[in-house]
């Protein structure tokens, strides 16, 4: 988008793109974001804001090459990029290539439809990655096949995307039947669905699971969209969905070790009033704590997302085979297992996680 025409106020500049839009720059807002107030390598703010004036004036301003020509009454001359102008527009925020939206789906989904990639393209090209990547964000789940035969391999993927999580279980941890759990994902019951860690004040972000042998009886995945689950309760039950976004709850995990606790909500939002988070784990939910008068109520709405988790309209279920990698978004994605028995074969894979952050940073930079 290019500049047409500026229109100066001692304020405020106003500038008309060419598709007669017209965006307005306070004064202020335009002295505060001048280059040459940034590091020249750092690109950090380099300008004490409080020793502008409060009231900073424009006098003029002119387009020059890619830039507008800015002076102000203090005698500062500003050379500001278009493409900063028209990128940073007040009122609009900044595009971000992280901010994938979500692809809400069902049991119809089937395991076939899962965003299913390489690990050798994934690992060795870039276009590969960021394409794995986004329908990992978009469906928040995805699996990532033809892993070599050794332990390390999917954490190789995870270290693609960027620095692991260490949580009290470990930088990774191994998911097999033990003798001593302090889990129960370490022994051989049934999990329902469920997301990890909603102990933790803000809870791991994309898990990576690579399946190493998968031989007992039974101990099939099974995966459903908690945003799917929520939208569709608030569209069927709002008040229920009012409650399991506003009300928090206590979460607890605590061993010999760790006693970890938070009160958040099952449902948070964003600002906008989008689902941002889910934390579902009814093994790990503390005892409710919320004024006697609304925990009938409660109890209700919280039933109501536990059925939908029941639902076989919701679930997907497959058994993941040695060299396959599930990877799913912790804070979006339930996932549970069936139960298995340990006499019939070995079952073990081996996780990790990747917070949100690095993960949308490195779509970010692949983006660029």
């Amino acid at each position: 988008m290019t500049v047409s025409g500026l229109e100066v106020r001692a304020d405020a500049l106003g500038v008309i793109w060419t598709d007669n839009s017209r965006t307005t720059y306070p004064t202020i807002w335009l002295r505060d974001n001048c280059p040459a107030g940034l590091h020249p390598q750092t690109h950090e703010r380099l300008l004490d804001l409080l020793s502008l004036d409060p009231s900073p004036q424009l006098l003029s301003a002119e387009i020059s090459g890619e830039h507008v020509r800015l002076i102000y009454a203090d005698s500062h001359v500003s050379l500001m990029p278009l493409t900063l102008l028209a990128a940073n527009q007040p009122g609009l925020p900044a595009i971000d290539p992280a901010a994938i939206t979500p692809q809400l789906w069902h049991a119809n989904l089937t395991p076939a439809g899962i965003p299913r990639f390489h690990a050798d393209a994934v690992l060795a090209d870039d276009s590969a990655l960021r394409d794995w990547m986004v329908q990992t964000a978009s469906y928040g789940l995805s699996i990532v096949d033809r892993l070599e035969d050794r332990h390390g391999a999917g954490v190789e993927v995870a270290q693609r995307v960027g620095f692991l999580r260490e949580t009290n279980f470990g930088t990774t941890f191994e998911v097999i039947s033990m003798p001593d759990p302090n889990n129960l994902a370490y022994t051989s019951v049934a999990l329902p669905l469920h997301t990890d860690l909603p102990n933790q004040e803000v809870p791991p972000g994309f898990q990576f699971l690579h399946c190493i042998a998968n031989e007992s009886s039974g101990g099939g995945s099974v995966f459903a969209d908690g945003f799917a689950l929520a939208q569709d309760l608030r569209d069927e039950d709002p008040a229920a969905f009012q409650l399991l976004a506003e009300v928090p709850i206590p979460f607890r995990f605590h061993d010999q070790t760790a006693d970890i606790r938070v009160r958040a909500p099952v449902i948070t939002l964003d600002r906008s009033g989008e689902l941002s988070e889910i934390r579902y784990n009814a093994h790990i939910a503390a005892i409710f704590d919320m004024p006697a008068e609304i925990m009938p109520d409660y109890y209700r709405a919280y039933r109501a997302y536990m059925t939908k988790t029941r639902d076989a309209a919701y679930r997907i279920e497959f058994k993941l085979a040695p060299g396959e990698m599930v990877v799913f978004d912790n804070r979006r994605i339930l996932h549970g297992r069936e139960a298995f028995d340990p006499s019939t074969g070995f079952r073990h894979l081996h996780g990790c996680y990747v917070d949100r952050g690095e993960f949308n940073s490195r779509l970010r930079l692949l983006a660029r």
